[in-house]
């Protein structure tokens, strides 16, 4: 399982950091990404860092405006979100690859692919 954290309130084109710990596995020996779900919506994958640390894959929403990172002594993925608009407004989950997906720049990041879930962490962007 994983632990989110890092979520508020922040007005538009302001900045967050969400963090994610997870117990019983390492973010450098498995596919990692972030997801939302806004109300309504389905849960939509917006970042995920490949196993080595060589790919990445954004959505397109959030290209040139997230970052995807790791620290391996912490055990811990990031995700740093700037010029944050009302749409980013959302739940955000991180998890873990369940199935051995290949992440590339294009492709990877699909729900459906990713497990050991938490409970999320909320990020709302006022206008």
């Amino acid at each position: 399982q994983v632990v989110e954290s890092g979520g508020g309130l922040v007005q538009a084109g302001g900045s967050l950091r969400l963090s994610c710990t997870p117990s019983g596995l390492t973010v450098d020996d498995n596919n990692m990404g972030w997801f939302r779900q806004a109300p309504g919506k389905e849960r939509e994958g917006v970042s995920c860092l490949s196993w080595n640390g060589r790919a990445a894959y954004y959505a397109n929403s959030v290209k040139g405006r997230f970052t995807i990172s790791r620290d391996r002594d912490s055990n811990t993925l990031y995700l740093q979100m700037n010029n944050v608009t009302p749409e980013d407004t959302a739940m955000y989950y991180c998890a873990a690859d369940r199935v051995g997906v290949v992440v590339t720049s294009t492709q990877g990041c699909e729900a459906r692919d990713f497990g050991y879930w938490g409970q999320g962490t909320k990020v709302t962007v006022s206008s």
